[in-house]
């Protein structure tokens, strides 16, 4: 192996700069893999490929926590496939429209059905933003608040549950970055301990009910604002017959219930559970989860049974690339570790950063890569594995480190209007993507405005209470945004 170097650095620094100039992280992950090993190896061009898949991609597949992850995604991704083709999750928020009788409670009901439909970041816009598009038409609401809901409620949303995609994805790049850095903690506590201090998360989230309780906008929103308030109201709805609330609540239900039976067996929840023990468990209850969806389709609708499966099957296969990422990432880790990239980062976060600043450094840097790339996912896996050493030489809490790298992903990837949630949420509320990334942008830079604040203060101390300090000030800076807004104008709309 040789000494850690700057040449250490270089398939990072490759894999920065292919996802960059392609826009596909997935590319950029392959050519730091080969540039590491063309590094480490000296190696006929007739053999250089076969040792990258003998060497590097077959051990991460075969390593049992890999495959174990490799194959909880296969389920999860065939669980939310079916949960989409059934309709349920329309129905689901659907039922919600019942209790809604005026601009705000539309708003705080929109909110709602995101958060409650928390099992795919992805799906979440397509199922909740068709429900709302002609109850927002009816109380005159723009279809770009419509957007900025449902994007406030997917990833954010999403980000927090361990037990989901994004948490179960999370969790491997953080197991593997602590193994390639010799530290022995459990990656489920680490992801758990992080939740407080992912501060732009909750305050994506907790933006939403506030502005619609305070029935206030600003910047481009307030605009859109206006001219929906002048438009007349449209109640076309377009629900499915055949979907069923049923067809989300059961399955999510059978899902909670047979994760807890599974683990009860261990221990659970007085004991700790093993994380493989954790993840069959939860493979487990996706499979049944989707046995009984199956059940409901096939009893409540004429759908066909080899149509269900083929769905949930192509849901299955749908999780293929965020696999190739992963196994890529894992191959890429690996190759950081025999060239000492974790030391050597360490070594120059210990010489050159404030210790006290590398929290927000942290958050300010995945923010600008995620924004660049569009994808919060690549960026967790490119800084992840640089964030656990620079912690470790500087003495910072892995939860605070790990919260910054992915509040800032999720900043990154609310401001940029690259991004597939981006694209989704637009697409959910029926608007054009720039419309949406324009609007929404005032409220992301005004978050990542406080939750920068936030990780500096967490550079100085660490407390759990910080993120209910930064939501106490958001409310503060948007009752003065407010205020002035009024005193300066008493005929501006609202």
């Amino acid at each position: 192996m040789p000494e850690p170097s700057f040449t250490s650095l270089l398939p990072v620094l490759i894999t920065l700069c292919v996802s960059f100039g392609m826009k596909n992280v997935l590319l950029g992950l392959f050519a730091g893999v080969i540039s590491g090993v063309f590094i480490l190896h000296s190696s006929s061009l007739l053999l250089f490929f076969p040792l990258i898949i003998k060497g590097y991609l077959v051990p991460e597949i075969a390593d049992t926590y890999n495959a174990s992850i490799l194959l909880l995604l296969a389920f999860i991704g065939g669980f939310v496939r079916l949960i989409q083709y059934s309709g349920g999750g329309v129905a689901f928020a659907s039922q919600t429209i019942k209790y809604i009788y005026n601009r705000v409670s539309a708003q705080i009901s929109a909110w709602f059905a995101g958060i409650l439909i928390f099992f795919s970041d992805l799906g979440t816009p397509l199922i909740v933003g068709p429900v709302f598009q002609s109850l927002f038409d009816k109380y005159r609401i723009s279809r770009q608040k419509l957007a900025f809901i449902i994007d406030s409620t997917s990833s954010p949303v999403a980000i927090l549950v361990p037990f989901i995609g994004w948490g179960v994805f999370s969790m491997s790049i953080i197991k593997s970055s602590f193994e390639a850095n010799n530290v022995f903690i459990d990656e489920w506590s680490a992801f758990i301990s992080a939740i407080v201090f992912q501060h732009y998360t909750w305050l994506a989230i907790t933006i939403v009910p506030i502005l619609s309780i305070l029935r206030f906008d600003y910047g481009r929103m307030e605009l859109a604002e206006k001219q929906a308030y002048k438009l007349d109201e449209n109640l076309s709805n377009n629900i499915d017959k055949d979907s069923k609330a049923i067809f989300v609540w059961l399955p999510l239900l059978v899902l909670g219930l047979t994760l807890f039976v599974s683990l009860s067996v261990y221990g659970f929840p007085f004991k700790q559970v093993a994380g493989s023990d954790f993840r069959a468990a939860l493979s487990n209850a996706y499979l049944f989860a989707a046995i009984v969806l199956i059940a409901l389709i096939l009893f409540y609708t004429k759908k066909k049974r080899i149509e269900i499966f083929s769905e949930y099957v192509s849901g299955m296969s749908g999780m293929l690339p965020i696999m190739a990422t992963l196994v890529l990432a894992w191959a890429l880790g690996s190759v950081s570790e025999e060239l000492g990239t974790g030391k050597y980062v360490g070594e120059m976060a210990k010489e050159t950063i404030n210790p006290m600043f590398l929290p927000v450094l942290i958050f300010l840097i995945s923010a600008i890569l995620s924004f660049a790339i569009g994808s919060s996912w690549g960026t967790i896996i490119i800084i992840m594995p640089l964030a656990i050493p620079s912690a470790i030489s500087t003495g910072n809490e892995f939860a605070i480190i790990i919260g910054a790298v992915l509040s800032g992903s999720l900043f990154g990837d609310h401001s940029s209007p690259l991004s597939e949630t981006t694209i989704l949420s637009s697409t959910g509320a029926g608007i054009d993507p720039l419309s949406h990334f324009s609007t929404q942008l005032p409220y992301a830079l005004t978050n990542g405005a406080i939750a920068a604040i936030g990780f500096v203060l967490a550079g100085f101390f660490t407390s759990n209470f910080i993120v209910v300090s930064l939501i106490l000030f958001q409310l503060i800076i948007l009752l003065i945004l407010r205020h002035i807004k009024y005193s300066y104008n008493s005929n501006i709309f609202t």
